[in-house]
């Protein structure tokens, strides 16, 4: 039954996005550590002469390989030292958009001299934490993110609390929906609120499409991680797989990946607390639609059912987990993919369905260049997905995690993520920490 919003149920949706969809440089996992240490150094003061970070595992998982953006190195240490250095808590995930060659040389001088430190928080159950502690002399300051990339939970000079939010930190199983209060949304929503919500208040989206494409086309002239995006591009791919609009569609999303993941100072637009995530969920629509000759209200109600379905998702699988983050994002472009090809409500709920059968359990062992290969898996089977939708071919509710209902299919897959892989995410880190 479709759903008629109120004026006041489609604002708090939009401010939902608005919060959801944001610009950031750089893997957000390193930029929030980054980001710590900035609003740390402000409340010291004075530039620290010692940082230590205090990380939950997941957070950790994802910061050890990935590059940080202007810098030519990987690695939580120098976006620590640059967040001390010229990092400043009002950019929040461009926090490191100002550094430069000189700051570079300062952190690095910083991690020589052994005035960094980062160490595994024991005995927390929120996947995404961040305590930072900075001192100068006598001085100390300490900064704790929770639950959200750029949420500050506790900021404190030596023994004056500074801020503080009560409860502090989430539960292991905590959604979005209960902490934020947040609009309560069913896929049935997303899609009559992407189908019906006036135009002149989605125009917002096109950003994610100017700053996704931008970095898809950087990517392109340069040579970055595996630089799978050119691969795609290239006339030994041509000749294997063909020219086609599968192939473009992978290509351009990979090679954004690929400039993000090897730290370009590139902004993208990120959706839940993922550039990757932002990427997928943009690029595939875009390059469809670019190449079908959509509408540009077509493009915009897509890029709107794309980005809601995945900030959707994420409100039950949680900020970070086992589960790769390109399952839940390509989940989302599939839709504005299907939309795109003329589907309905009904196919886009079999595209979801189809999704869900075969990327979940899909592993996340953290942010490096090969995430890149991971997009390409799971757009490649968002564009699979919505050609079975719109054939009328869905996988049964007698196969495998699948239900009748697209929500409580949805429900399966982030109970997966969320609990059931918890077992396997200490797993991934104990191999990565033993290497």
């Amino acid at each position: 039954m479709n759903h008629q919003f109120t004026a006041e149920e489609r604002k708090e949706i939009i401010a939902l996005m608005n919060r959801e969809i944001i610009p950031a440089i750089g893997c957000t996992e390193p930029i929030a550590v980054a980001l710590c240490v900035a609003k740390a150094t402000e409340a010291l003061g004075v530039r620290p002469e010692r940082i230590e970070a205090r990380l939950s595992a997941n957070v950790l998982k994802n910061a050890m390989g990935v590059g940080i953006p202007g810098t030519g190195m990987t690695g939580l240490p120098i976006a620590m030292a640059l967040g001390a250095i010229v990092g400043k808590s009002e950019y929040e995930l461009e926090v490191l958009k100002d550094g430069d060659a000189e700051a570079v040389k300062e952190g690095c001088r910083m991690i020589d001299e052994k005035r960094i430190a980062v160490s595994l928080k024991e005995n927390i159950t929120e996947k995404l934490y961040i305590e930072i502690e900075v001192s100068a002399g006598n001085d100390r300051a300490v900064a704790i993110i929770s639950g959200g990339h750029t949420r500050f939970v506790h900021v404190s000079r030596n023994d004056e609390v500074l801020m503080s939010l009560e409860g502090g930190t989430q539960s292991e199983g905590a959604t979005a929906v209960a902490a934020n209060n947040d609009p309560v949304l069913t896929l049935r929503k997303v899609w009559d609120f992407a189908m019906t919500a006036p135009l002149d208040e989605l125009q917002f989206i096109l950003e994610a499409r100017r700053l996704n494409m931008n970095a898809a086309y950087e990517s392109l002239k340069g040579d970055y991680g595996h630089a799978i995006g050119r691969l795609f591009r290239s006339e030994s791919e041509r000749n294997i797989m063909g020219d086609t609009l599968h192939c473009q569609i992978v290509g351009m999303t990979t090679a954004a990946c690929d400039a993000r993941m090897a730290g370009a100072m590139i902004p993208v637009m990120s959706n839940s607390g993922s550039g990757n995530q932002g990427l997928t969920s943009t690029v595939p629509v875009v390059v469809y639609a670019e190449q079908t000759k959509a509408s540009d209200e077509q493009l915009v109600r897509a890029l709107i059912l794309s980005h809601l379905t995945v900030i959707y998702i994420k409100q039950s699988l949680g900020r970070l987990s086992a589960l790769c983050g390109c399952v839940v994002a390509a989940t989302g472009s599939s839709c504005g993919i299907t939309y795109l090809m003329g589907g309905g409500y009904e196919e886009v709920t079999v595209a979801v369905k189809n999704m869900i059968a075969n990327l979940t359990g899909m592993i996340c062992d953290g942010a490096k260049p090969s995430c890149a290969m991971k997009c390409a898996s799971g757009v490649s089977t968002a564009v699979v997905s919505a050609l079975m939708a719109m054939s009328s071919r869905c996988v049964k509710s007698v196969e495998g995690i699948i239900d009748d209902d697209v929500d409580r299919s949805i429900r399966n897959l982030t109970d997966i993520g969320r609990d059931a892989m918890t077992h396997t995410d200490a797993m991934i880190l104990k191999i990565m920490t033993s290497k």
